[in-house]
C-alpha cells in the first residue's frame, strides 16, 4: 500500500511539474501573454480550390496569392495538397502559386492557408508605380463619346485624385448617353472598370485593377474589384462604383491585373472558396513577428496550427476536462447527487447551442414528458430494451415537434434543441424513472435538480472566454488537471453535505 501511495505521489508530481514547466516556457520564453487583453488581429485565411481533373492530361493549376508587400506580413503560409508539386513565383508584382501533377483524375481539392497580421514596423517599403501611360486606341463613335465625357471631367477636377474620382462618377451615371454607348449594354463592375481605364488612358493617367477580399470572419467571400493609381509617392485607391478614395482597413490586396484568380490546365469547373477567422491572438508577440523572415514554427506545433474548423472544435473539446473537474468537485467534495457520472457535462455542451435559460426549459419539458411516457409504458410490462427504444423514438419526435413549432413562432433558438444528446436524454428519463420507483419522487426530483445545477455550473465555467483562451493556448495545463484528479481519487474524507448531515453528532460529542 505504501509503494502504491508513493507511486501515485510521484506520478502526480511529474504531471504537475511537467504541466507547469511547459506553460511557464510558453509564457516567459516564447512570450505568450496569459490573457486576451489588448489583443491584436491575427487573421487565418483558408482558400479551398476545387476542380475536376481529366484522366488523360497532366494538370497545372495557377492561383494568385497575396503579395504582402507593405501593410500585412505573413506569419505562416502553407500549400496543402496530395501528390502535387508546388512552386511560387512573382509575376508583374503579383505572387502566383502553381500546383502540378502528372496523373490525377476526378474531383480534386487543394488548400492555401495564410496566417497574417498588420505590419508593425514603421519602415515600410517605399511604393513604386507608373506615373504615365500611353493612350488606348479607340475610334469612331466610342472616341467621340470618350472625348465628350473627358471635357467636363477636366473642368471639374484639380489634380489626379479628383480627376479619377470624377471619371468614376461620370461612368456610373446611367442617364448619360455617352456612357450608355461606351458600356454597350454591359453595366457590370468589371466592364465599367475597363471604360474608366480607357478614359484615363486618353489623359495619360495610369490605372491598375486590384482584387481584394474583406477581412471579416465567418462570412462568404468573393474577390472585390478596386482601382488604384500612383501619384508619384503612394498608391491611391478608388471604389469603381462610387469614386470614393481610400481602401478600407479591412481589405486585403490579393492580386492586380485583368487575369482571373485561378486558371486550370488539364481540368475544369475550378472554384475557390474562402474561409476567414479572426483569432485575435495576442498570444504571439506580433510586434516581434512582423519581419517576413521570422520563423513562426511554434504556430505549426500548437493548436493554432490546425485547420480553422478543427480549431473551433478543439476550443470546445479542451474545455470538457474543465467541466469534468467541476463535476468531480461537486460529487466527491460537496456530495451533490447527479444522474450518471458525466451526464451533466454532456448537457452543459448542449447548453452551448441553446443558451442556458432556453436550454434548461427545453431539458425540463422533454424530460417531464418523457417521464410521463415512461410511466405509461411501465404498465405495459415491456422489457427494458424495447422500452428504451420507444422512449428514444418519442424523444426524437418531441425534439422535431419543438423545432418545428419554434420555427413557426419565430423562435430560432428553439431549433438548436436538436443538438441535445438524444441518447443521454433517453437514459436520463430511464434513470429518473428507476430512481422514482426505488427511492420515491422526492429523491428523484432532488437528483434531477442536482443534475441541472451541475450542468449549469459546468456550462458557466466552460464558457468563460478568458479560461477558454488560456486552456486552448496553454493545453499543458490539462496535465495539471490530471494530477489534481489523481489526487482526488485517493480522497476518503467527508463530503460537505455529510458534514451538514452529521452536524448534530458533532454537537453531541462536544
Amino acid at each position: 500500500m505504501r509503494a502504491l501511495t508513493f507511486h501515485l505521489k510521484v506520478l502526480i508530481t511529474i504531471l504537475v511539474v511537467l504541466g507547469i514547466s511547459i506553460t511557464a516556457y510558453q509564457i516567459f520564453v516564447v512570450g505568450i501573454p496569459v490573457t486576451e487583453d489588448a489583443t491584436d488581429d491575427l487573421w487565418n485565411i483558408d482558400a479551398k480550390v476545387e476542380f475536376v481533373a481529366s484522366s488523360k492530361d497532366p494538370v497545372k493549376i495557377q492561383m494568385f496569392v497575396p503579395p504582402l508587400n507593405r501593410d500585412y506580413v505573413s506569419l505562416n503560409e502553407s500549400f496543402i495538397s496530395n501528390n502535387y508539386g508546388v512552386s511560387v513565383n512573382r509575376v508583374d508584382g503579383n505572387r502566383k502559386v502553381t500546383w502540378s501533377a502528372r496523373r490525377v483524375s476526378g474531383k480534386q481539392t487543394l488548400y492555401y492557408r495564410l496566417v497574417l497580421t498588420k505590419r508593425y514596423t514603421g519602415d515600410k517599403t517605399k511604393a513604386k508605380g507608373p506615373v504615365f501611360r500611353d493612350s488606348i486606341a479607340v475610334e469612331g463613335p466610342e472616341k467621340i463619346a470618350a472625348e465628350a465625357l473627358l471635357a467636363p471631367i477636366r473642368q471639374h477636377s484639380a489634380d489626379v485624385e479628383t480627376f479619377i474620382s470624377e471619371t468614376i462618377k461620370r461612368v456610373n451615371n446611367p442617364n448619360d448617353d455617352n456612357v450608355k454607348l461606351l458600356l454597350a449594354g454591359d453595366p457590370s463592375t468589371p466592364h465599367k472598370a475597363q471604360i474608366i481605364e480607357l478614359l484615363l488612358s486618353i489623359a495619360h493617367v495610369p490605372l491598375e485593377k486590384v482584387h481584394t477580399i474583406r477581412l471579416v470572419a465567418d462570412q462568404p467571400q468573393t474577390p472585390e474589384l478596386w482601382l488604384r493609381s500612383f501619384n508619384g509617392n503612394d498608391w491611391l485607391y478608388f471604389n469603381p462604383e462610387t469614386g470614393e478614395q481610400g481602401l478600407p482597413s479591412d481589405r486585403l490586396l490579393w492580386w492586380t491585373g485583368d487575369e482571373p484568380m485561378i486558371s486550370v490546365d488539364g481540368g475544369k469547373k475550378a472554384n475557390v472558396t474562402f474561409s476567414l477567422n479572426n483569432s485575435e491572438m495576442n498570444a504571439i508577440r506580433l510586434a516581434k513577428l512582423t519581419d517576413e523572415n521570422t520563423d513562426a514554427n511554434f504556430l505549426e506545433y500548437s493548436l493554432y496550427g490546425l485547420p480553422l474548423q478543427t480549431q473551433q472544435t478543439f476550443m470546445i473539446m479542451v474545455m470538457i476536462p474543465i467541466g469534468v473537474l467541476v463535476i468531480l468537485v461537486l460529487r466527491n467534495l460537496i456530495g451533490l447527487q447527479t444522474l450518471g457520472t458525466f451526464t451533466p457535462v454532456l448537457i452543459a455542451l448542449a447548453f452551448r447551442e441553446t443558451q442556458l435559460g432556453f436550454g434548461i426549459i427545453l431539458f425540463t419539458v422533454i424530460t417531464a414528458l418523457g417521464l410521463m411516457l415512461r410511466s405509461y409504458l411501465e404498465h405495459l410490462k415491456l422489457q427494458m430494451l424495447p422500452r428504451l427504444s420507444v422512449v428514444l423514438t418519442f424523444v426524437v419526435i418531441l425534439i422535431a415537434a419543438i423545432s418545428l413549432f419554434s420555427h413557426k413562432l419565430g423562435l430560432e433558438r428553439g431549433l438548436s434543441v436538436a443538438l441535445f444528446p438524444m441518447v443521454i436524454l433517453t437514459m436520463t428519463i430511464e434513470r429518473l424513472s428507476i430512481t422514482w420507483e426505488e427511492r420515491g419522487a422526492g429523491h428523484a426530483m432532488k437528483v434531477a435538480i442536482g443534475t441541472l445545477f451541475a450542468a449549469t455550473l459546468a456550462y458557466l465555467v466552460m464558457s468563460i472566454p478568458e479560461l477558454v483562451y488560456f486552456v486552448f493556448t496553454f493545453p499543458a495545463v490539462l496535465l495539471i488537471l490530471v494530477g489534481f484528479m489523481l489526487a482526488m481519487g485517493r480522497y476518503r474524507g467527508y463530503r460537505l453535505t455529510e458534514l451538514v448531515r452529521f452536524k448534530a453528532f458533532l454537537k453531541a460529542d462536544s
